[in-house]
């Protein structure tokens, strides 16, 4: 299997390259409209076939592409490689702006392929394997009665659509997990810092669920807590490597394996392996794509709302 990647900024050094390399019969083609940076992370990588233009891809042989470029490029790289017939990889967000957002999905539908989107949060080894069916809402023995997430950055204020779709996308997405709430049943609650966004929380109710999505960006430091209440019991997690639970009155300690490396614990291994099975298959499962869909609903949502 031949992938293209394309930008490869620090995100995609940091995140996406280490997890690519170690994957067995996939050989990867690197483009970046930076020569120099091109043949430093080519070199390092041991990569052969490489490229300025990411038009130049289709003629290289590539069976899918990793879009990883800044948010402004992603819908006109998307299209492009979905007019050609090739499955799309897309570092969130898909767009800042949903009408791009549904432009692409309707194309990927008409054109019969996958388009994933980059939600490392949903691979959380820790949290799926300690919550049994977190990502489906529960089941009929043990339902969940609330998921907050909390994602904190310290003296980062930004403007409001970069505010939601770069960053607050992802504890939305988070807690997004049904894909199923009405935007006007949403309770949006926010600080500003001058001109800019400072906090923004985002809570509903979805049958006997309910949901908290918070980010503070004047936070003392940069945190990351999730907390999920079933009946008579709770976890808590402080980042992705450890967490408590308590049931009837008592603690215990959740951890990650020993010599877990940092990239699975984050999610990275489990969504690359999964995006691999889709190329594979060529086929999407239609509620991850619902909910990849309506998660960009809800930030433009948001930010219509913000304004």
């Amino acid at each position: 299997m031949k992938i293209g990647v394309i930008g490869l900024g620090d995100i995609a050094e940091k995140a996406h390259l280490p997890v690519l390399a170690q994957l067995p019969n996939v050989e990867l083609v690197f483009c970046t409209r930076n020569p120099e940076r091109l043949a430093q992370l080519a070199a390092k990588y041991r990569i052969t076939t490489t490229c300025t233009d990411y038009r130049q891809l289709v003629s290289l042989g590539v069976d899918a592409v990793m879009i990883h470029s800044a948010t402004f490029s992603h819908f006109d790289i998307a299209h492009y490689f979905l007019s050609q017939g090739l499955p799309v990889f897309v570092d969130k967000p898909l767009s800042d702006n949903y009408a791009h957002c549904e432009t692409l999905h309707e194309l990927a539908e008409a054109k019969s392929l996958p388009l994933f989107m980059g939600f490392n949060r949903r691979y959380i080894p820790l949290f799926n394997r300690c919550m049994a069916n977190y990502q489906q809402g529960g089941d009929n023995q043990q339902p969940l009665l609330s998921l907050r997430w909390e994602k904190h950055r310290h003296n980062l204020t930004g403007d409001i659509r970069t505010f939601v779709f770069d960053d607050y996308i992802h504890p939305l997405d988070s807690i997004n997990i049904s894909a199923a709430v009405n935007a006007n049943d949403i309770q949006v609650m926010h600080q500003r810092d001058g001109e800019q966004l400072a906090r923004l929380d985002v809570q509903w109710q979805h049958q006997q669920t309910i949901y908290h999505a918070s980010m503070h960006r004047l936070h003392g430091c940069t945190q990351e807590i999730v907390t999920a209440n079933y009946r008579n019991q709770t976890f808590q997690f402080d980042s992705f490597v450890s967490g408590k639970h308590w049931s009837q009155g008592v603690e215990s300690r959740l951890q990650s394996p020993d010599w877990t490396p940092m990239l699975a614990t984050k999610g990275f291994h489990a969504m690359h392996e999964h995006w691999i099975s889709v190329i594979d298959s060529g086929k999407q499962d239609s509620q991850l794509t619902a909910r990849n869909l309506h998660s960009h609903f809800l930030c433009e949502q948001i930010c219509q709302r913000l304004k």
